[in-house]
């Protein structure tokens, strides 16, 4: 079994409430997901985020193909992080973590996501130039979405990585 590992972090010229507001809304992952995925909550994101909140959604990672993705949060310490888990959808497993923390003129968050791709061997395979890719445009919209929607935070390196 193969474990990946996708690490983020930017900063934003706004409060931690204020980050914490927008992120902790489930609906704003559609407006920081690129529109080419089809991203489209079908259930569960009425509601302001809590412990044992079902999500499902319908991604189209790939053209002529949707899934449905379902996640559970499964940890919320308000205003500091929550962690959100896939029940069912593409992945064999995805643990993603999300972090706060008060930085002097904003706000760091930070993202961890483990990762499993099925199909075995073939899964391996077509991660370095399918999956790693897909994940690395996505966060980069994100990135660039999250400066459009609230401003850049001047003299910060936003990073990520996957390994």
């Amino acid at each position: 079994m193969k474990l990946y590992r996708l690490w983020a972090k930017q900063a934003l010229p706004i409060s931690k409430s204020e980050a914490w507001e927008f992120l902790s809304d489930p609906r704003n992952l559609q407006v920081i997901t690129p529109d080419h995925m089809g991203f489209q909550i079908l259930s569960g994101a009425d509601r302001p985020m809590y412990q044992g909140q079902i999500i499902q959604y319908v991604v189209k990672p790939f053209k002529g193909y949707s899934t449905k993705w379902v996640t559970e949060i499964t940890h919320v310490k308000e205003g500091e992080y929550f962690v959100d888990e896939q029940r069912f959808g593409p992945y064999d497993l995805w643990h993603h973590k999300h972090f706060l923390r008060e930085i002097e003129g904003g706000v760091e968050m930070e993202d961890l996501i483990d990762y499993k791709i099925p199909f075995g061997i073939i899964g391996q395979w077509v991660q370095p130039w399918l999956v790693k890719k897909q994940l690395n445009e996505i966060f980069q919209y994100r990135l660039e979405k999250l400066i459009e929607l609230f401003g850049a935070f001047e003299g910060y390196k936003s990073e990520f990585e996957l390994t």
